[in-house]
């Protein structure tokens, strides 16, 4: 529809409004910017359905990752009575069951002197200066740690367990002292700080007052394996089992401990559980993208990209590849359904939790059969399904050449471009109305300046009109009967 103007309403000074006019002058041409504008919408779109489904393909092979690496090699260790003996197993350690025994546990070395009236008397003999403690640490192939006591320096309890402290830390002879003061008086106690025999202690030269009661603790753990006797310096024992680490935190010779060390089912079980549910997450996306609105009767975003389709073709392959690795051939499982994860009508995947006739449970294969579970997944062939698996994701998920990159690059690239035509055509626009408003408000002050301009011309009219209908004036008068018209004299007609 084209503009129009009140012609009465403008020829009576009225002023034309610049703002609804220009607006309307450009709405034809603005028609091309919303269509733009959708245009960059609807590509945004189709982008995060795009960017989303990679980010799940991404997901998807971590979780194929795990299980083509350690995943489904943990093992764990388990105790029958862990208050005294617990045991973890490291990758690589044997299924096997043990029978621990706990007779000693490994100790700290203990000195401690007969109790003194008070930690600040001197501990030197009367009448001496100077005195000697020298004190064994770790047996006799052990360190021989000197401290000389000098009156007035170190020759109290309290000065010489600070002293000691201060020799240990500086000679790193693995001791601390500290003065236990009670109800019986002051005592010195020096402590080690290693467990077993190289912590035990013992005094080697004594030339004070103090008086050192036998030395306690300083001694090894002593357990058997299997009736097998061994000794450890610590509470920590590692290599006794291979790739299993035993924690002992008491002893009781009289209770045997079973430590039974197999595959970590419930880790390898998780594993699974997350591989189904990546994959499912994958699938479901790309059901929706395919599904057809009930109320719009059109597909997803992304629904006609023909590279989903690649992908989706793709994955259901993969999904149903069967290995021809022989020990899984000979075992019976060569394809998932062999180990109770069903492929469903809709694509995605269910782990069977409870046993059929034609459906055996996840966790059943595996309680009965783990090492064959391990090398469906993953053999020294590299034709496990893992294996087939993560060549594929490394393939459909490559930065450069992955199946959603080149569609993702030519999305962005299309809104790179409409970004560029709907900046200059903004640009145009924006001058365009610089423009139509100088024009407008030059015609808006002619406009105003009419009813004035018309005021005058009406005068103008009026004043020539006024001056044409008037008679003139004249100093002629009518003769008299008998006068003559050419003069003022007069003649007698005698």
């Amino acid at each position: 529809m084209g503009i129009s103007f009140n012609a009465a309403s403008l020829l009576n000074g009225n002023s034309i409004d610049v703002n609804a006019v220009v607006s309307e002058i450009q709405s034809a041409q603005s028609g091309q910017l919303t269509a733009w504008k959708g245009d960059v919408t609807n590509l945004q779109t189709q982008a995060t359905a795009l960017t989303s489904i990679n980010t799940d393909l991404s997901n998807l092979a971590s979780a194929v990752a795990g299980l083509s690496n350690g995943a489904l090699t943990a093992v764990t260790a388990s105790s029958s009575e862990s208050a005294i003996v617990t045991a973890t197993a490291q990758t690589g350690a044997t299924a096997a069951n043990y029978t621990v025994v706990v007779s000693v546990l490994a100790t700290t070395g203990t000195l401690y002197t007969a109790s003194l009236a008070n930690a600040n008397t001197s501990i030197l003999p009367t009448g001496q200066t100077t005195g000697d403690l020298n004190l064994q640490i770790g047996g006799a192939g052990g360190t021989a740690a000197d401290i000389p006591i000098t009156a007035g320096s170190n020759d109290t309890l309290t000065k010489l367990a600070a002293s000691i402290d201060s020799l240990s830390a500086t000679n790193k002879w693995g001791i601390t002292a500290s003065v236990v003061t009670d109800a019986s008086g002051a005592r010195l106690a020096i402590y080690s700080q290693s467990t077993g025999s190289a912590g035990a202690l013992a005094t080697n030269t004594n030339t004070t007052n103090l008086t050192f009661e036998p030395p306690v603790g300083g001694t090894n753990a002593v357990i058997t394996i299997n009736g097998i006797p061994y000794a450890s310096t610590t509470n920590t024992v590692t290599g006794a089992i291979p790739d299993v680490t035993l924690t002992l935190t008491s002893a009781d010779s009289a209770t045997p401990v079973e430590i039974s060390v197999g595959p970590d089912t419930n880790q390898i079980t998780n594993s699974i559980n997350n591989f189904v549910t990546e994959y499912n997450t994958v699938v479901s996306d790309l059901n929706t993208q395919f599904t057809v609105n009930a109320a719009t009767n059109q597909e997803g975003p992304v629904g006609s990209d023909s590279a989903l389709r690649i992908l989706q073709s793709s994955l259901l392959a993969d999904i149903t590849y069967a290995t021809t690795d022989p020990t899984s051939v000979s075992s019976g499982l060569t394809n998932l359904a062999a180990l109770g994860i069903d492929l469903n009508n809709d694509g995605t995947l269910t782990v069977n939790q409870v046993a059929t006739d034609t459906h055996p449970s996840f966790s059943d294969v595996l309680a009965k059969n783990p090492g064959a579970v391990l090398n469906f997944f993953q053999n020294s062939d590299a034709t496990g399904f893992a294996d087939n698996l993560t060549t594929a994701l490394t393939n459909l998920t490559d930065p450069s050449t992955g199946v959603l990159k080149e569609d993702l690059a030519s999305n962005q690239s299309q809104q790179t471009d409409l970004g560029t035509e709907i900046t200059n055509f903004q640009t145009q626009l924006a001058a365009q109305t610089t423009q139509l408003d100088q024009v407008f408000d030059t015609v808006n002050a002619t406009l105003e300046e009419y009813p004035f301009l018309l005021d005058e011309v009406t005068q103008e009219l009026a004043s020539i009109s006024s001056s044409s209908t008037t008679p003139t004036t004249s100093t002629n008068t009518a003769p008299a009967t008998g006068e003559s018209t050419s003069g003022s004299g007069s003649t007698s007609g005698s």
